[in-house]
């Protein structure tokens, strides 16, 4: 078993470079995003001399070719302000397509010419190169795969795998991302790109290695994997979009590092997978975080290695919040949020995703607007003490609630049931490992106080038994929370403390009953991408 560990450790994807790319990526999503909100509200008002107005104006001025304009506002000075009419909320001639100028109207849609060829052959050559790599240079006959051993992995069941905690719960979620990427940037809807991604996840565990193909890792690769890929893909496209200001080659790199597939077909495709998917307006709220973190009570059990300080790199998105006028949720992800923490320690302390697959926006009042409906997850938890990883279904509810006239209450709930894995890291004993169904519940919160600060409080509880483990097993209950204050020094920089409390209690027939505990308070430099730290206003 060690030395299979040993083996399937050297094909573990580079996290420390992975993790450095994500976080470059996300100083560049961030930053386009703060440029192209100020674009977008200032980019389409214009102030015009009384001298050149008229029916004519858009055929004498160039700034105003191809749009419809308001009556004039007449200033005293002489100066006229005229708004295309797309801006305004009510008007009576709406906007078609012929309104819109050639250059824009040439623009094919994102989708228009997709292919379902390209992306199986992409998957299927992927998976043949990472199979003679990894028999290349990892010196283990686990990759001479032959018929006979395909005919064998056929005829055989599924088992439930030990492979080193990194390999199975982060490198195999983000193998599948890699799979949606190549389905989803070649214009598939998400439904498609996630068939994509199972089907590439079997075909590896199938024909990829000799060895019996894991249940665990099929979960891993084959849902996580779509659940990690989309949201990827999402922060990808938005870079693309929303880069006003930033040159071209720099978002095409940002996008790249984000989701590598993404930027593969449109390197290699050019003009067919061109078109850009399109966030429709969706609300969001970013930031980026630097700083140091300190334990402030540890109980370490069996892990071993602990540090008492460490150094974090944070970055946090929202995506399609809910309340923006005419934004509908018809696409799955339509809402998502995504959530990912670097540390010094153990390179990654956490990675999580969710979003919304099928729901409906509700609005029961002038000040509460939200969405409802079924959200898939994926957490990765590493706080030094132990591990833990779940891929779950999940019904709730994500809505915001304003208490006053600049005070904000975000919030959302949810609970499910997933398949979850968790071990003690840097444990001195193998066997304090378990997979099982994880029965699961999440309550986030932020409380908004206009542009100058948030609070926000997160709640997590996982419940890890012995279902689905393949073994006795045992069973694992992780509790985690943690509450942050972050407050706008000038523009969006900020400042940002934060109290992070994590527990795991195990229980197993061979190591009787164990408690791990971690506490930390970190304080960050913030830079966040919304001035009034996410907030929606309809009103």
């Amino acid at each position: 078993m060690r030395r299979k560990h040993e083996r399937k450790a050297k094909r573990a994807l580079p996290s420390r470079r992975v993790g450095s790319a994500l976080l470059g990526a996300a100083v560049a999503l961030v930053s386009t995003m703060a440029r192209g909100a100020v674009t977008a509200e200032s980019a389409n008002i214009d102030v015009i001399p009384s001298a050149v107005l008229g029916d004519d104006t858009g055929a004498r001025d160039p700034r105003t070719q191809g749009l419809k304009w308001s009556p004039d506002l007449q200033w005293p000075s002489g100066h006229s302000l005229r708004i295309p009419k797309s801006m305004l909320a009510q008007t009576n001639e709406p906007e078609t397509r012929a309104s819109a100028s050639p250059a824009s109207a040439s623009v094919p849609e994102f989708g228009a010419r997709k292919s379902y060829s390209i992306p199986a052959l992409e998957i299927l050559g992927f998976d043949v190169l990472l199979n003679r790599y990894n028999k290349r240079f990892s010196g283990s006959s686990d990759y001479d795969v032959s018929m006979s051993s395909i005919r064998y992995n056929l005829r055989h069941g599924w088992v439930t795998d030990n492979d080193p905690f990194s390999v199975n719960q982060f490198a195999h979620p983000y193998q599948g991302s890699m799979y949606h990427g190549f389905a989803r940037s070649a214009g598939l809807t998400y439904w498609e790109s996630a068939g994509y991604t199972f089907a590439g996840s079997a075909a590896w565990e199938i024909a990829g290695e000799k060895t019996r193909p894991s249940r665990n890792d099929q979960v891993a690769s084959g849902i996580a994997g779509s659940f990690l890929g989309e949201a990827l893909f999402r922060m990808s496209s938005l870079v693309l979009e929303q880069g006003d200001g930033v040159p071209r080659i720099w978002r095409e790199v940002a996008a790249a590092a984000i989701s590598p597939s993404t930027g593969f077909n449109r390197l290699a495709f050019g003009d067919r997978f061109d078109p850009i998917f399109s966030s429709r307006g969706a609300a969001h709220y970013s930031h980026i975080q630097v700083g140091w973190s300190g334990a402030r009570h540890n109980v370490q059990g069996t892990s071993t290695g602990v540090k008492r300080n460490e150094l974090l790199a944070d970055f946090a998105m929202q995506y399609g919040l809910p309340g923006k006028p005419g934004y509908e949720y018809t696409r799955p992800f339509d809402y998502f949020a995504f959530h990912a923490t670097a540390s010094s320690a153990n390179v990654f302390e956490n990675i999580q995703t969710r979003g919304l697959l099928i729901g409906k926006a509700f609005d029961e009042s002038h000040d509460y607007r939200g969405v409802w409906g079924l959200y898939g997850t994926y957490d990765y938890i590493s706080p030094q003490t132990y591990r833990m990883s779940s891929t779950a279904l999940s019904f709730g509810s994500t809505a915001q609630w304003w208490l006053s006239q600049n005070i904000a209450l975000q919030g959302t709930a949810l609970a499910g049931v997933g398949y979850a894995g968790v071990g003690t890291l840097h444990g001195t004993s193998d066997r304090d490992y378990n997979y099982g169904v994880a029965p699961q519940a999440l309550l986030a919160t932020r409380l908004i106080f206009g542009d100058r600060a948030s609070l926000d409080l997160t709640g997590r509880e996982y419940f890890v038994n012995r279902i689905g483990s393949g073994d006795a097993g045992g069973h694992d209950n992780i509790s985690r929370a943690d509450l942050t204050l972050t407050v706008r020094v000038h523009k969006r920089h900020s400042i940002a403390a934060k109290y992070l409390w994590n527990r795991r209690a195990a229980s197993y027939s061979d190591l009787g009953d164990k408690t791990q505990a971690r506490a930390t308070l970190s304080i960050f430099y913030s830079y966040i991408g919304s001035e009034r730290f996410g907030a929606v206003d309809w009103r």
